[in-house]
C-alpha cells in the first residue's frame, strides 16, 4: 500500500495480530545479518542510548553475525568524524560498562554515516544507494532495522519518504524490513489515529515496533514471570486477596533544558500516557494462552480496553495535577518550574499527576489502582506496590499488620520486596513488619543490559512482545484524551504548587486517604 491509499485501521490492526505470531516465533532465538539506520543520529538519544545499546549487543554477539549501522541527519559528517563522535559519548555512559578500545575499534569499523534532509527524496535514494552497496559488501541479506531517533513531528516525513524510495519493503522473500518508533507517538488520540495511518499506509503493522524503553527493564518484564511460573502468586493476583495497586513513577530532575518540549507535553502525556499505563496492563494483564507477541499484546489491549472511561466528575473527584515550586533536593536549592528557561511564567502545565483507575473487569472490579508520575519529587523510583487486603478475622485486634505488601522496584534499584508481620522475640506477643528482599544486583551482578539493548535485540530477533502496537496505543489515549480535554476547559483552574524535593500537592495524599489509604513512599 502507498501513501495516501485509503485503509482500515481496525482491519490492519487484527490481520497483523495474525501475522505477527509467525514473524516473532519463527525468528526467535536468530541472529541474522542486519543494516540498522539510525535517523536523528547525531542527537542525545543516538549518541548516549541507541549506539551504546547496540555495541554493547554487538559484544555479546547479539546484533548478528554481520551488521552495519548506518546514521542519518541532517548535520554535514564523515563516516570517521561520526565514529568519533559516538565514541566520546559512549565513553560516558555507564549502563554498558567500561568501553574496551580493541572492541570499540572493531565496533566502530561498522558505523558509517549519510547526511541528508528528513523531507528530502533525493536523500533517501542516496540512502538506498549506500544501504545496497554496504549489503553487497558485507553480505548483509538485505535485512533493514530503521530506528527513528528524531523529534516526533519529522515521523511522518521520514516514513512517507521510506515509502517513496522503495525502503519500505524487503527486496527479497528471505529479508525483512523493521521499523522502530520512539514515543512520544502522537500528542492525543486524533494525532496518535493520523500518524498510526501514515506508519501503516507504507509498512505493514507487523513491520512496526513501538518503543517504550521502560518495557526493557528486568523488573518489568519480570512481572509476567513473576505472575505466571509461580505458584505462589498468581493465586493471590485478583479482587479477593489485594486491596489496591500504586504504581509510581517519581524523578527527582525537573524539565532541565527541555521546557520548551515539557510545556508542550505535561507529565499527563509523557509519563502516564505511556510508560505508566505500560507498567498498568502489565500488573493488570490476564494469562495468555501463550508467551508469544501477539497473545501478550492482545490481553493488555484488554486492560485498556476495560478501564472505566474518565468524565468530567471522575476527573474532578479522581485526577490530581501539580506543578513544582522552588525547594531543595538534595540538599540543594532548586527553582520552580516557572522559573526554568523556556517556560511560561504563567504556566498551568502539570509536572505531577496522581489519579485513581478503575478496572471494569471480572479480576480487578472494586480494586482501585493509583498510578502517580512526577518531576522534582523526593526520590527517584519507579515501584509497583500490590497492597493485600487484612486477614478476615483479625486475631490480634490490637497489634494490626498494616504492611502485607508485594514492591517491584523497577528503578534505580531492580528488585522485589515482600513485607509481612512477625512476632518479635522476648514473652509478650508483640507484631512487627519485616520485608524479604531480593536484589537484581545482589543476586546476579551488574551484568545486566540495558533496556534499549534488551529491546533492540528482541526487535532484530523479530519478538514484538515488549512493543507497543497500535490499537493499543490509541486505547491509552483515549483513556487519557478526556482528562486533557477537561483540563483544557478549565483554563481559570489553579494548579497546586508543591515543594521540589516533596512527594507532590496535599491533594494528591487525600485521593486515597479519603477510602483509608495512603500512598507508599520508596
Amino acid at each position: 500500500m502507498q501513501p495516501g491509499d485509503g485503509m482500515n485501521t481496525t482491519a490492519t490492526f487484527a490481520d497483523a495480530a495474525v501475522e505477527e505470531k509467525g514473524a516473532a516465533n519463527g525468528n526467535s532465538g536468530v541472529r541474522e545479518p542486519v543494516t540498522v539506520v539510525l535517523f536523528g543520529a547525531s542527537g542525545d538519544l543516538a549518541k548516549r542510548k541507541v549506539i551504546p545499546a547496540m555495541y554493547d549487543l554487538a559484544q555479546h554477539k547479539s546484533l548478528g553475525p554481520r551488521y552495519a549501522i548506518v546514521g542519518f541527519s541532517r548535520t554535514p559528517m564523515s563516516d570517521e568524524s561520526f565514529r568519533k563522535t559516538v565514541e566520546e559519548a559512549a565513553k560516558s555512559i555507564s549502563e554498558v560498562g567500561p568501553i574496551d578500545p580493541k572492541k570499540w575499534e572493531e565496533f566502530a569499523s561498522n558505523l558509517y554515516y549519510q547526511a541528508g534532509e528528513y523531507g528530502n527524496l533525493e536523500d533517501f535514494k542516496k540512502l538506498a544507494k549506500r544501504l545496497d552497496a554496504l549489503s553487497a559488501e558485507k553480505d548483509l541479506g538485505g535485512n533493514r532495522l530503521f530506528y527513528l531517533s528524531t523529534p516526533p513531528e519529522v515521523y511522518p516525513h521520514i516514513v512517507e519518504q521510506l515509502g517513496r524510495a522503495g525502503l519500505a519493503k524487503a527486496s527479497s522473500p528471505d529479508a525483512w524490513v523493521r521499523i522502530i518508533i520512539e514515543k512520544p507517538f502522537g500528542r492525543d488520540l486524533a494525532s496518535a489515529k493520523e500518524l498510526n495511518k501514515i506508519v501503516l499506509s507504507v509498512f505493514d503493522e507487523k513491520q512496526v515496533y513501538r518503543i517504550d524503553h521502560y518495557l526493557g527493564k528486568d523488573t518489568v518484564q519480570n512481572l509476567l514471570v513473576l505472575r505466571f511460573s509461580n505458584g505462589i502468586f498468581e493465586p493471590l493476583w485478583n479482587r479477593n486477596y489485594v486491596d489496591h495497586v500504586q504504581i509510581t513513577a517519581a524523578e527527582t530532575l525537573g524539565v532541565e533544558r527541555r521546557g520548551g518540549f515539557y510545556e508542550t507535553a505535561g507529565a499527563l502525556r509523557d509519563m502516564i500516557q505511556s510508560h505508566v499505563l505500560q507498567l498498568t496492563s502489565l500488573v493488570a494483564v490476564e494469562p495468555p494462552a501463550r508467551f508469544d507477541a501477539t497473545a501478550v499484546r492482545n490481553e493488555k489491549l484488554k486492560v485498556l480496553q476495560s478501564a472505566r472511561p474518565y468524565d468530567l466528575g471522575m476527573v474532578a473527584t479522581a485526577v490530581v495535577r501539580g506543578q513544582y515550586g522552588p525547594g531543595v533536593v538534595d540538599g540543594k536549592p532548586v527553582p520552580g518550574y516557572r522559573q526554568e528557561p523556556g517556560v511560561n511564567p504563567h504556566s498551568r502545565t502539570e509536572t505531577f499527576v496522581a489519579m485513581e483507575l478503575l478496572i471494569d473487569n471480572w479480576r480487578w472490579a472494586g480494586v482501585p489502582f493509583y498510578l502517580r508520575t512526577g518531576k522534582r519529587l523526593a526520590k527517584r523510583s519507579t515501584e509497583v506496590v500490590i497492597q493485600f487486603k487484612r486477614a478476615p478475622h483479625i486475631v490480634f485486634r490490637e497489634r494490626l499488620v498494616e504492611d502485607n505488601r508485594l514492591v517491584l522496584n523497577i528503578q534505580p534499584d531492580e528488585g522485589i520486596c515482600v513485607s509481612f508481620g512477625v512476632k518479635k522475640p522476648g514473652t509478650e506477643m508483640g507484631i512487627g513488619n519485616v520485608a524479604m528482599n531480593f536484589s537484581y544486583r545482589q543476586a546476579f551482578g551488574d551484568g545486566t543490559r540495558s533496556a534499549y539493548a534488551t529491546l533492540l535485540g528482541d526487535c532484530v530477533r523479530g519478538d514484538a512482545t515488549l512493543f507497543d502496537r497500535g490499537d493499543s496505543v490509541e486505547a491509552a489515549w483515549a483513556l487519557v484524551d478526556p482528562i486533557l480535554d477537561v483540563w483544557s476547559a478549565a483554563k481559570t483552574a489553579a494548579v497546586p504548587i508543591y515543594p521540589a524535593g516533596s512527594w507532590g500537592p496535599r491533594e494528591s495524599e487525600l485521593l486515597l486517604e479519603r477510602s483509608g489509604r495512603r500512598w507508599y513512599n520508596p
